[in-house]
């Protein structure tokens, strides 16, 4: 399957997501084998997406692309939440200087374009909440995986805005008419996640993923495979409505 035993210097720096926090950057990038990791740290701002942190992404995302050493791309959360989504305080407090929010909307744009055509695989390992923004970054990449903990939610469609992020793209071709809240499983059955896997196994999946030494996709959706479960609705889902 192409994968080579994880050296005990890179094992150590995987750090559990809670540890991430000390750490001031907003996204802190990994080089681990094959693989990068970006960990969105902004866990005391539910990691909500700063002019800062989607500037970092996008710069990172294309570094990578034109890389020849690196294979696939893991992006993840500090702490218990992956990404509330869009910082709208900031927005906020740009409102009476227009380039400023300008200059916001257009990075996040920007990257959402480049997570649609990215031509490496990304995964996404969306532990948490994941809200607006959030999914929009969760939904476009090529494996995303949850957990149970996973909390899934489009405000803006509830309240009959137009969601932004790619999301006026992907909600209508989803089954139903969707904008209710998803947990765990029904985020998979819904199309917004490739993959369920339990919170306990995720550590393990990480590293199991850093340890590959090619980005064949059938190589990286088999790794996950190994960790991740069936999934089944329960008849009180809305799914099942």
């Amino acid at each position: 399957m192409g994968i080579t035993s994880l050296p005990s210097s890179i094992v150590t720096s995987l750090m559990p997501p809670e540890v991430m926090k000390q750490n001031r950057e907003d996204v802190i990038a990994k080089e681990i084998g094959h693989g990068r990791v970006l960990t969105l740290n902004r866990p005391d701002h539910l990691n909500s997406i700063s002019e800062k942190m989607v500037l970092m992404l996008g710069q990172k995302f294309e570094k990578y692309e034109k890389d020849e050493n690196v294979e696939f791309v893991i992006v993840k959360g500090a702490g218990r939440t992956f990404s509330a989504g869009g910082e709208l305080k900031r927005l906020y407090d740009g409102r009476n200087t227009r380039d400023s929010c300008l200059e916001f909307g257009y990075r996040l744009y920007w990257f959402c374009y480049q997570l649609q055509t990215y031509k490496k695989p990304h995964i996404v390992l969306a532990h948490g909440m994941s809200m607006g923004g959030g999914v929009g970054l969760m939904a476009p990449m090529k494996f995303s995986v949850v957990t149970e903990r996973t909390f899934c939610s489009i405000p803006e469609a509830n309240l009959g805005y137009h969601p932004d992020c790619g999301l006026s793209y992907i909600l209508p071709r989803l089954p139903g008419r969707l904008g209710a809240n998803l947990k765990g499983k029904e985020v998979v059955a819904a199309g917004l996640a490739t993959h369920f896997v339990p919170s306990q196994k995720l550590f393990q999946l990480e590293k199991s993923l850093l340890s590959i030494n090619n980005g064949e996709e059938d190589t990286i959706r088999s790794v996950i495979d190994e960790f991740s479960t069936n999934v089944q609705i329960d008849e009180r889902s809305v799914l099942s409505k």
